[in-house]
This record gives C-alpha cells, structure tokens and sequence, in this order.
C-alpha cells in the first residue's frame, strides 16, 4: 500500500476539505492499482454486507435452533421468565444499531471516491460482492473497537493504553510542547491517540495499513455530527460468560468527543490562546513510507501503542522508527507481546504470505520470515540498535481490549511500559 493522506483529517486549519474529493487527494490512487482496488472494494463491501450477515449468523440461527427444541422445552423458554424470543428480538435490533454505524462510514467511503451506490454489475468500480467473511469479521471488531477509542466507557482501556504516552511526552516536551514538535503514531487504528495528541498541542501524524481502520477512522473524524449521536451495542454478538442480559445488550454512545467541535472550539479563540497542533494521517505500510529519505530524522517522538507485536520482523520495526526519528528524539512504547505472526511457526502460513520478489527491501510488512521475542529480549534488541532505554514501567496497570468489565471471563493485558531515546 502506498502512501496517500487520510480523508480530511489535517485539522490545523479547524476546518474540513472543501470537497468529498479532496479527501483521499494524495499522490497515489488506490483504484488505479487491482490489487489495492480488491482490498479496499472488500473492506467498502464488508460494511455494506454487515446487518445482513450479522442478522444470519447471529439471529437467524439461533432461532432455528430454538425451534429444533422439543416444543414443551421451546414453549417454557418463550415465556417468562425467559423470553427467549424477545431477546432475540433485542438482538436484532442491536445488530441493526450497529449496522447503521456501519453505513454510514460505507457511505463516507464512497462519496470521496466517487464510487457508485449501485454499481453495474461489469463495471470496473463495482465493489460490490467482494467481501469474504474474514472481512466482515474485520469489519465487525472494528465497529466494536470504538468502545474502546471513542466511548466514555472505554476511557480505563485508554488511560492505561495511551495515558502513559501522553504523560510521558509531557514529561520531555512540557504541558504546552513547542509549535511543530512531530509525533508520529504507527498502527494509528481509529484515530484516537492521534486525535489526543493534536488536542494536546502536538503535530500528530498517524500511519495505518488496514483500510477498515481508515474508513471507521475518517467517519467518526470527519463526519460525525455530534457527540453520543450514535448507539453502540459492543457485546451483544456473545452469549456466553453472561451474567444477565442487560449486560449482554449494554448501550454506549459514541463519539464520547465530537472532533469537530473540539477544534471549532480552538478556531474561536484569539490565536494567542490557541493549545491545539495539528493532525494527519496516512495510508501506507509503514516499513515502507517511514524507511523513504523524506522521513529521516522527521519526527520528535513515535508512539507504538499496541503495535510492536503486529512485526514479524521486529528489527525492521526499529529500523524504521531509529530512521524517523531525530537525535534524541523519544520512543515510547505501551503494550502487550501478542505475536501477530505466531501462526507461521504453527503451521499456518497462507499462500499469500511470503516474497515473490527478491526486493525485501519493498515488500514491507508482507516479507517471508518471523521471530517472536520475550520482554528481555526485546529490551534487548532495542538498546543493541541505537537507543538507550530511560524508563523501563513494570507496573503500569492492566486492562482489556473491548473487554465486558460484567463477564465471567476476563482477558486482561499487563501491557509493557517504556521510553527509549535515540542515540
């Protein structure tokens, strides 16, 4: 994937692009390129195939296989105290709450692209259909991750997450950092670090690969009205480790934080008075982008949140950030060792993993090979590369990844803390 700006997210002007069009402006075309235009028609089609899928596998089964009961058994859990039917009715509803979410980032990627709602079937720019269920399935935990990134419910998951980040540049650069001080965010997702850096004074440029995180990200950006417009239903797909119902069908509201009315605020404000930097975002592999000669020495600070273990190859990982960043400049890293890659060591590998080329140096993220690392080891590597680590947190809290604080079962991260700076 090459590098193109992410849809109107330069916020330094308070203001969003003059066009839908301008949105994905940048010096490469997504559409030109077959192998781009399929991932991205599929992400585009996931979201569009989301309500019917989900009713499906979700609903729809579970109801044939309430009627497959014995009608006397079938019969007692249609009645109260039960009512099994009406909270598959409720169900229903929640998957099309969240459906609705779904539509509206679809309709926030055509429109810049100037895609067709209802393409013709042989036509180039059909999109539709493309989607396998691993997308869906993408598209779905992407919905749910704005529990995570924009819900007020989710503000544990990003004080532990991303609080360490923020109070760590604060720590280097001051409460109000110098104008231009540049962050730069690897593995940017939806956009809410990026969007708190920015608010916190920094020149925030985030960098994602996956063109659902893109779209959700550019929707909830640039186009949400209003905070808590829409209802988010982040559990309602599981069934097990319930407690009650309620808890399977807890609402949330997101965004917790309308975007543009932030920076609207800052806009009105004599520019003496003004706090806020500026934010970016782009689409591009980011082995590739941040290893080009325009980005040496370019940034202040990178801040790898959750990311490090999407390497396969870890030292090209430190490569890239050593290359990016200035002398002295800060790496902050928060998260866990959950290897992305581990299934090449289980047998696992697709086909589609791998080099066709003996160019590695191009390939990115997709080149052939993978190690996983323990903490040591890491720590290891990265002061063996040209850092030298300044603070190593063994405790810098747990926390989940959209997880149900309500369920039985708990997944709880103890994510690795630490600061190193370029020597």
């Amino acid at each position: 994937m090459e590098k193109h700006p992410h849809p109107g997210t330069d916020l330094r002007h308070g203001q969003r692009s003059d066009s839908e069009q301008e949105e994905w402006a940048g010096e490469y075309d997504p559409l030109a390129d077959p192998q781009e235009r399929r991932v991205l028609f599929a992400a585009l089609d996931s979201f569009r195939q989301y309500r019917r899928v989900l009713h499906r596998n979700i609903t729809h089964r579970r109801r044939q296989s309430f009627y497959s009961l014995p009608s006397s058994h079938w019969e007692k859990l249609a009645a109260p105290p039960f009512c099994m039917l009406d909270t598959l009715n409720k169900i229903d509803d929640a998957i099309d709450s969240n459906a609705d979410i779904a539509e509206a980032i679809l309709a926030t990627g055509l429109a810049p692209m100037r895609l067709p709602l209802d393409p013709a079937p042989h036509d180039v720019r059909n999109w539709r259909n493309k989607a396998t269920s691993e997308d869906i399935s993408k598209a779905n935990s992407t919905i749910r991750q704005f529990f995570r990134d924009w819900s007020a419910e989710g503000q544990h998951e990003r004080d532990v997450s991303y609080g360490p980040v923020l109070r760590a540049l604060r720590q280097r650069f001051g409460e109000r950092p110098a104008s231009g001080t540049k962050v730069l965010v690897p593995g940017a997702g939806l956009g809410r670090l990026v969007f708190d850096l920015s608010v916190a004074g920094y020149a925030a440029e985030g960098n994602e690969f996956s063109y659902h995180q893109l779209l959700a990200s550019s929707w909830v950006l640039n186009h949400t009205r209003k905070p808590e417009e829409f209802a988010l239903y982040p559990f309602a797909l599981g069934f097990s480790n319930l407690k009650s119902r309620s808890q399977q069908l807890k609402q949330v509201m997101i965004p917790d934080v309308h975007p543009g009315s932030v920076v609207k605020q800052q806009s009105l404000l004599p520019e003496s008075q003004r706090t806020m930097g500026s934010m970016s975002m782009t689409a591009a592999d980011f082995l590739i982008q941040y290893t080009e000669p325009e980005s040496k020495d370019a940034f202040d600070a990178v801040a790898t949140v959750f990311f490090i273990d999407t390497a396969p190859n870890l030292i090209r990982y430190i490569e890239t950030i050593h290359h990016c960043l200035k002398p002295g400049g800060l790496w902050v890293n928060v998260g866990p060792l959950l290897w992305h890659y581990e299934d090449r060591h289980n047998g696992n590998q697709s086909k589609s993993e791998g080099a066709d080329t003996d160019d590695i140096e191009k390939l990115g993220i997709v080149e052939p090979g993978a190690v996983e690392f323990t903490e040591d080891e890491v720590l290891q590597l990265v002061r063996s590369m040209g850092f030298d680590i300044e603070k190593h947190d063994t405790e810098a809290g747990e926390c989940g990844y959209i997880q149900d604080t309500e369920s039985m079962l708990q997944n709880t991260y103890r994510p690795s803390h630490w600061v190193a700076v370029k020597t």
